[in-house]
């Protein structure tokens, strides 16, 4: 666990530093090495870790748009995310997608840039699984600013409903966007919407990684074996703005060098001195983790652009078997043509 938060910590700061290059001082999305917005999660880390370190890859988990931690603990092919995010040929979605559309089916992990919009997609992932008899589970992350978005609303009583194999995991932030929690909810504990679906809800109230692996556990384990869904709450902290280049002017002073005093990170890392572990051993995972970050961000700025002819491949679902465009093989209800 560790290991995958320092790496996931040291990848956005190198995101971060790709991404400001060519924009300032005029500050120009379009510009310089990744397109588009950036959301980074720093300050997150433990509630992907402690999460998905219980979880196979046959497992599901789908993501919000601050989803680098998180795909990282699902344990995603990090050179190919890397070349998504720049944009490149090689990348996940062949760089359709961007840093906010994720996808890698080889571990079962998607993202969605809409809010609350991976939560019915785990959810289905719960369904095929209770249909199939699988004991696979699936994890939805979403923020605190979603959990009065119909999306969420409904997905938790899809799955109260159908008794799904399904962990919903919300990552209090305080913040959605530029908009503090108290200003938008009276409801301070997201993890009470749980008792309105009759389904377990649990918060975590800091950003302890061994304290959330150990309460994702319990969560997790109850869902593998076919006992129903449950509502996570992890307070965490955002040590950066809603996306890059957000000057947080909405943001007291106080609230920010809180939210830096309080790294997870240093929390794990003295917590496994006390237990034992020699300071070498994190130094040489960290080294290992800064290493394979660098390895991949300069292996996906090697890659190729992608064609533009080839801007609507894979863009559209093509025809089932058998259908053509003349003419359909399926007759609607009640014979209408």
């Amino acid at each position: 666990m560790y290991e995958d938060m320092v790496t996931a910590r040291y990848y956005e700061e190198r995101l971060q530093e790709e991404y400001l290059e060519g924009k300032q001082p005029a500050f120009d999305i379009s510009a310089g090495p990744i397109p588009g917005e950036l959301h980074l999660a720093a300050g997150q880390e433990a509630a992907a870790v402690g999460v998905c370190h219980h979880l196979e890859d046959d497992d599901t988990v789908t993501a919000p748009h601050r989803p680098h931690h998180v795909a990282i603990a699902k344990g995603i092919d990090l050179k190919r995310m890397t070349a998504e995010i720049f944009g490149r040929e090689t990348g996940l979605s062949r760089g359709k997608g961007g840093h906010m559309h994720l996808f890698d089916p080889e571990i079962n992990f998607a993202g969605s840039g809409i809010i609350a919009q991976g939560c019915p997609p785990a959810a289905g992932a719960g369904l095929a699984a209770k249909k199939r008899n699988e004991d696979s589970v699936a994890v939805a992350f979403l923020g605190e600013g979603a959990i009065s978005q119909g999306a969420f609303l409904e997905s938790l009583n899809f799955a109260a409903v159908h008794d799904l194999p399904v962990v919903f995991v919300i990552e209090d932030n305080d913040w959605a966007i530029s908009m503090p929690k108290e200003r938008v909810s009276d409801v301070r504990d997201g993890s009470k919407r749980a008792g309105g679906f009759d389904m377990p809800g649990v918060r975590v109230e800091h950003d302890d990684a061994v304290a959330i692996y150990e309460a994702a556990e319990e969560a997790i384990g109850r869902a593998r074996d076919q006992n129903g869904p449950t509502l996570m709450e992890v307070q965490v902290h955002r040590r950066m703005g809603h996306f890059m280049g957000d000057p947080q002017s909405y943001r007291p002073t106080e609230d920010q060098e809180a939210a830096a005093a309080r790294d997870s990170i240093e929390r794990l890392a003295e917590d496994m001195q006390a237990y034992g572990i020699e300071g070498e051993t994190l130094d040489e995972l960290r080294t290992d983790a800064h290493e394979r970050v660098d390895e991949a961000i300069e292996w996906a700025k090697d890659q190729p652009q992608p064609d533009p002819e080839d801007a609507y491949e894979d863009a559209f679902v093509n025809p089932p078997s058998g259908v053509t465009d003349d003419e359909p093989d399926f007759e609607l209800a009640g014979g209408d043509d």
